[in-house]
């Protein structure tokens, strides 16, 4: 889970199926598109997502055929996540409850079956259904042979860095959940203001208007899927690239939107 950092990487926090957004982003950042459909950087950077590509927003397959292609290519990474954990368990044929955007990958497959057959479909399921089940918990990016930071879906704590066993992946892929309240929502405990580790985490999950800096921590979901704004962590620059959303795709608002839009 250890990657060395080389000529620089981008962190991206959570696309969900915001395609055109993922690709606006890339565009901005200097990436360009090869012969082979690849997106190359001229400066040899790498992308790292923080994962939930997919669900809630309208175009989880681009998004995942995305990683699939530049994970295998060494051009990308991709970390576990709430949402991929799930889809990769629906894509090996395992009974869960697809609610809270899920069901769109879902109506997406079946789309995609009406439109190139069975067959293809299946291999497609299978592909990816490996990419999310293989993905780690979190990275750890090295500099020069030292940990300098590490990324995480909803965070980690410091004696879990470098570390794996279903406790920390769930961890990584929810916080620090407290059970529910009366609605049904994850009451979350704020691992960030104990944290007191050296490497900087940065992580998403948890939707903020803006970057939110505590401790050392950043959190880099900033709602797209929500008409917020897509964000990437620019290392190790430490610069911040935005993309606003062309629209909110969730279905949400006022109140019910977790970045009050």
């Amino acid at each position: 889970m250890r990657i060395e950092l080389g000529y620089g990487l981008d962190i991206i926090g959570d696309i969900h199926a915001c395609y055109e957004e993922f690709m606006a982003m890339l565009e901005k950042l200097g990436y360009q598109e090869n012969e082979n459909g690849l997106y190359i950087h001229p400066e040899g950077r790498k992308i790292l997502s923080l994962g939930d590509v997919m669900s809630r927003g309208p175009q989880s397959i681009d998004s995942m055929l995305f990683f699939l292609k530049h994970v295998d290519n060494g051009l990308a990474y991709m970390i576990d996540s709430n949402h991929g954990w799930k889809i990769a368990r629906w894509l090996d044929g395992r009974k869960v409850q697809l609610r809270h955007g899920d069901e769109n990958v879902e109506e997406e497959f079946s789309n995609f079956e009406r439109k190139y057959g069975g067959k293809e479909t299946a291999v497609l399921k299978s592909k990816l259904r490996k990419l999310l089940m293989e993905v780690p918990s979190h990275y750890i990016i090295t500099e020069e042979g030292k940990d300098k930071v590490v990324c995480a879906h909803a965070g980690i704590k410091e004696e879990f860095i470098g570390r794996e066993n279903s406790k920390i992946k769930d961890f990584c892929r929810y916080g620090d959940v407290a059970g529910v309240d009366e609605k049904g929502k994850p009451i979350r405990r704020d691992w960030f203001k104990e944290y007191k580790g050296q490497q900087l985490i940065v992580w998403g999950h948890d939707p903020k208007p803006e970057p939110m800096i505590v401790n050392n921590t950043i959190n880099i979901d900033q709602g797209a899927v929500f008409g917020g704004k897509l964000t990437c962590y620019r290392y190790p620059e430490k610069q911040f690239v935005f993309v606003d959303a062309r629209k909110n795709y969730s279905g949400k608002i006022g109140a019910d939107n977790p970045i009050g839009k």
